[in-house]
């Protein structure tokens, strides 16, 4: 869900600029801003980010750079001291040091420049002017998420991918492993009666097998993965395709998988008593640890 986009006007005589970044989070977290000419225009810009931008921490930032006569941006004298160490201080208490780099950025916090437009009213056609802007902004960030998106689709096939091959390699080891497991005991019991001088009752020894081997049985494991995989795929598939992808939810839905996933493949290890099998199992759960860390990022 990390995104950016950024778009801006000139009115009169300041540029206005609009900016959206994203990181991933659950919820929708939304943090606007803006410059103190657009502050009665807080609660509208929040409706009409709120619903297109579904999750993420997303930072809205809307500020507006004073232009001279021939257009170019000017650099404004009059700084807001106390905001800068305002906004410095809170970075400090977060994060430790505070880079040149953010404190460019907080020079362009709103508050921060002493400008004139900050004490004019919003007119009714910058305000149409901000909204196209931020509906530009909005689209620009939108495709940088559907470029992740693409990006992190082809992660997920490959990561699949991966699972099903191993899964696959589990065949072979799965066929001669009963048998090995029933000339074992058998070969333990045998000793062990020569060792006592007892009759071991065959019947019996057949019944208790068949019971013993039944729980290290693990068709039903790799029938129920091999089913997760496949929806794990029509999922993807089937976001893909829709026309109206809003608030689909599909990122929690392959999380839920991907869970279903994990108890499949947990249960594989505790089956599996040979070390190659082990090795695999291992190898299937760190594939599929990077899907369900890749899966938060899915809207």
């Amino acid at each position: 869900m990390t995104g950016y986009g950024k778009a801006e006007y000139v009115f009169s005589d300041h540029k206005t600029i609009v900016e959206l970044r994203a990181l991933n989070s659950k919820q929708l977290d939304l943090t606007l801003k803006v410059a103190p000419l657009f502050r009665d225009k807080e609660n509208d810009i929040r409706t009409m980010l709120s619903t297109p931008l579904e999750r993420g921490k997303v930072d809205v930032v809307i500020y507006t750079q004073p232009l001279t006569d021939s257009g170019q941006t000017v650099v404004v004298n009059g700084i807001n001291w106390e905001a800068v160490e305002c906004y410095r201080q809170e970075y400090a208490q977060r994060y430790g040091n505070v880079p040149d780099e953010v404190m460019a950025a907080i020079m362009r916090y709103p508050d921060v420049l002493k400008n004139a437009t900050a004490e004019i009213a919003l007119s009714d056609e910058e305000w149409v002017l901000l909204q196209q802007a931020i509906n530009e902004a909005l689209k620009a960030f939108i495709a940088f998420r559907v470029q992740e998106g693409e990006a992190l689709e082809r992660m997920f096939v490959e990561k699949l991918d991966g699972i099903t091959q191993l899964l696959e390699q589990v065949e072979p080891y799965e066929k001669g492993r009963v048998d090995n497991i029933k000339q074992h005991l058998i070969k333990n019991l045998d000793k062990l009666a020569e060792d006592t001088k007892q009759q071991i009752d065959r019947n019996r020894l057949e019944a208790e097998l068949i019971y013993y081997l039944e729980k290290l049985d693990i068709t039903e494991e790799k029938v129920r993965l091999t089913n997760h995989i496949a929806y794990f795929r029509e999922t993807l598939n089937a976001y893909k395709v829709a026309e109206n992808r809003t608030n689909s939810g599909v990122g929690k839905k392959l999380g839920f998988i991907a869970q279903e996933m994990g108890r499949e493949i947990n249960t594989l290890g505790s089956k599996s008593n040979q070390s190659e099998m082990q090795i695999i199992v291992v190898k299937m759960k760190d594939i599929l640890e990077q899907i369900k860390e890749q899966v938060l990022n899915v809207l």
